[in-house]
């Protein structure tokens, strides 16, 4: 199970309707309880309704001050959040292919989706063994500490890292429509995350996770 505290499940309904967008980020979980997520961290990212792309230097940035915080990759970068401004929490074709090809190499990794209507989902895949996935439920732990709402830091937060684009949508003669994102929803967060969650690098036996 997948459980939020209930700070960081605030947080994350603030950013999923603060915009009209979609906003990435991800969950930093407890050093002894990988699935129990104590906060919600985002990055500098450029957004539309259907994509998020991550800033270069700020997934550099991100990781180095994680490290000097004391945490490992298993805590801050193996739980990817990310929200959709409909009310459908499916992943899309492109989510997929980013979890895919960005955490593929991991040993674990989770895809969460919080849609704006209040529905979720939640992936578990790891690659020990004969690897698998499955899909898990989640939680709000009210056990877990927590202070007060910081609406005047989440929004700060919002207005430095989300910068939202618009979507195109073009019409054709013929009366059909195509819809254009001007980010490249392929290279969705760059390729400057990939080779940070290389199990070479960061490599996490996953019969060791407490939770599992």
């Amino acid at each position: 199970m997948l459980r939020f505290s209930p700070l960081a499940w605030a947080k994350l309904e603030y950013f999923c309707h603060r915009g009209d967008t979609e906003i990435g980020g991800f969950g930093v979980s407890k050093p002894n309880d990988l699935l129990a997520i104590e906060d919600f961290a985002t990055l500098k990212q450029r957004t539309t309704a259907v994509s998020v792309v991550f800033d270069d230097a700020a997934v550099g940035d991100y990781f180095e001050a994680q490290v000097d915080a004391g945490r490992t990759p298993e805590q801050f970068a193996r739980i990817w959040l990310h929200t959709h401004p409909g009310n459908c929490p499916q992943p899309s074709m492109t989510d997929e292919l980013t979890f895919d090809r960005v955490f593929g190499n991991a040993s674990w990794a989770v895809m969460f989706i919080l849609a704006r209507g209040g529905e979720r989902y939640c992936r578990l895949r790891f690659n020990t063994g004969p690897g698998g996935a499955m899909v898990v439920p989640v939680e709000i732990d009210y056990a877990m500490p927590f202070a007060g709402s910081d609406h005047d830091g989440w929004r700060a937060e919002f207005n430095r890292n989300v910068h939202e684009e618009p979507v195109i949508v073009r019409g054709f003669a013929n009366g059909s429509r195509r819809v254009e994102d001007p980010l490249d929803a392929f290279g969705e967060y760059n390729d400057a995350l990939e080779p940070l969650l290389d199990a070479d690098l960061f490599d996490f036996d996953f019969d060791e996770c407490e939770v599992l």
